[in-house]
């Protein structure tokens, strides 16, 4: 009983020097996360634009301040902008070699 708890303990250890294995390690972001990031920059951009525009300067009325390009469109394409920012930090793309959650769990019961 003794050997095989240190046969167990031998196999598990990990290796050093020679023999050992090297892991291949990913990158926290790929390039679609890259791509996806810049679109969305570009998107709060286009938003601002949109937002941007002369102001009333005390003097003379401009009505162009209530348009709905500068207080609807703009705002909300540069909200969606940071909102898929965040998602495209977060996206992983699936690994297709390791099987789904839910099948494994499926099988399992």
């Amino acid at each position: 009983m003794a050997k095989q708890q240190k046969n167990a303990k031998q196999q598990t250890a990990p290796r050093t020097g020679k023999n050992a294995v090297q892991q291949e390690t990913r990158p926290a972001l790929g390039k679609v996360n890259f791509i996806m990031m810049g679109v969305c920059l570009l998107m709060i951009v286009l938003g601002f634009v949109l937002m941007a525009g002369s102001a009333n300067d005390g003097t003379t009325w401009n009505p162009a301040i209530f348009e709905s390009r500068r207080i609807v469109v703009g705002p909300l394409i540069a909200l969606l902008g940071f909102v898929l920012m965040a998602f495209a930090i977060v996206w992983r793309k699936r690994d297709k070699s390791a099987p789904d959650q839910e099948e494994s769990t499926a099988e399992q019961q």
